[in-house]
């Protein structure tokens, strides 16, 4: 029998609302079945996985927005970026990281895919357990009470042309040997809160030769598998001067991708890639908020969707940490682009609110390599309550709840919050946000003055 069950009006099941009768109940962190249970409040939705995080970049949100002597752009921002890195030593990593988790299951994100590179002591000497960052990120996790799916990165070179990694890079720097004994030190540590996947950081930054050693790997085989790809225009022009063809159409060219893997960003696509892609089964790992922070450019959202493709949403560097703004700023973005509305929308009458959010729901899931964001029996208990007491919902029916949730204002309208069937966030608050809150300020202070 469940130890705990919810009832509400409505459960978003199956990429619809589902009248309320019956229960979810909840047993060992997992939902199952139940016939009544407590009245969670009107409207149900699972959780949200977050597909791509850099969780160090939060503590340096606003602090590149200040021009430079030239024309600024992604890589004027990395060099910012890089010097930041370098300060940053296990404890700060700690509390940078549960201060965002907090954030992230507050905002409706239950499941992260932390796409973590930052390996290394300054200067890239290791630390005596090579694994010391990526324990300082689960803990993160664990304290702020969200799933984590752990992408260790491999980072070999600076270029396309093979050339080494400047100063600033070297605590990121791999070889495949050091990189499969880290995988295998963290994986045996897996569990229902905590999986393991890997990451390629980019096509520049990993020789052919060494994708290939690595993914022939007992280790590799299963795993889930994320690249940034295709983020800058002169990414893609580098691409073509070295090896001869565009990032995404090399890729498909020369590796197996299939349903495990993650190409984040795809910005900058030919129609003959977008389809290429969609059709691979990979998910596009799209982060509205960083790419236009950045001056990435949009995605081919309407191509990629009608070719039968699979995203899912991330915050990338957390200039936001919101679903909300993630969802609406991807929509926004194409109807600036084309002119249109309700693009997302591609049959009449859909509603665009209710196909990103499940379509988010759907590519999250698979690029997490978790069976979360679904409120089906068996499926890990993570749950989000809406305020049905705000004014934002008044009036509102579940035709057009998710809309008005994505596209009727910036007041949080996520009240409620369950992580592997443990209330994690009740009335808006976090159990543990102001002790967070406190360490997390004082290491941005002493990041700030050193």
């Amino acid at each position: 029998m469940p130890h705990d069950a919810l009832s509400a009006d409505f459960f978003w099941q199956d990429g619809a609302w589902r009248t309320g009768e019956g229960a979810l109940g909840v047993s060992g962190g997992r939902f199952a079945a139940a016939a009544h249970g407590e009245r969670a409040g009107r409207f149900v939705l699972p959780g949200l996985p977050n597909l791509h995080s850099h969780a160090f970049q939060r503590a340096m949100a606003g602090l590149a927005e200040r021009r430079g002597p030239g024309e600024d752009s992604f890589w004027t921002w990395r060099e910012t970026m890089y010097a930041f890195a370098e300060a940053i030593d296990p404890d700060d990593l700690k509390a940078i990281a549960t201060q965002l988790y907090v954030e992230m299951v507050k905002a409706g994100y239950t499941q992260v895919c932390e796409f973590h590179y930052l390996h290394h002591g300054p200067r890239g000497v290791p630390y005596a357990d090579p694994a010391t960052m990526s324990l300082a990120l689960m803990e993160a996790a664990k304290e702020a009470g969200i799933g984590l799916t752990l992408l260790p990165v491999l980072y070999m070179t600076g270029g396309f042309d093979g050339r080494p990694l400047t100063e600033r890079q070297q605590r990121f720097r791999h070889d495949v040997g050091a990189f499969v004994r880290l995988l295998e030190r963290l994986a045996p540590l897996q569990d229902d809160m905590f999986t393991l996947g890997i990451a390629l950081h980019s096509l520049r930054a990993v020789p052919e030769d060494a994708m290939r050693s690595l993914l022939a790997t007992g280790i590799a085989r299963d795993l889930p598998v994320h690249i940034h790809i295709a983020e800058q225009i002169g990414e893609v022009q580098d691409c073509l001067a070295v090896r001869g063809a565009r990032p995404v159409e090399w890729l498909l060219d020369h590796a197996d991708v299939d349903a495990r893997w993650t190409l984040v960003h795809a910005t900058h696509m030919t129609p003959h890639e977008t389809d290429r892609l969609a059709k691979s089964g990979a998910v596009a790992g799209i982060c509205p908020t960083t790419e236009a922070n950045l001056g990435d450019g949009l995605f081919p959202l309407a191509a990629f969707i009608d070719a039968g493709g699979t995203f899912g949403i991330g915050s990338d560097s957390h200039i936001s940490v919101s679903p909300v703004e993630e969802l609406r700023w991807l929509e926004y973005g194409q109807r600036l682009a084309t002119r249109h509305r309700n693009v997302a929308a591609r049959v009449p009458e859909e509603s665009v609110g209710t196909a990103l959010w499940q379509r988010a729901l759907d590519g999250g899931a698979r690029a997490a390599g978790t069976d979360v964001g679904r409120l089906l029996e068996g499926s890990r208990a993570d749950v989000l309550v809406l305020d049905d007491r705000s004014p934002l919902l008044a009036a509102r029916d579940e035709a057009d709840v998710i809309d008005s949730f994505l596209f009727a204002g910036n007041t949080p309208l996520v009240r409620d919050v369950m992580v592997g069937g443990q209330w994690r966030v009740r009335d808006f608050a976090h159990a543990a946000e102001t002790s967070v809150a406190d360490a997390y300020r004082g290491v941005v202070e002493k990041l700030a003055a050193a």
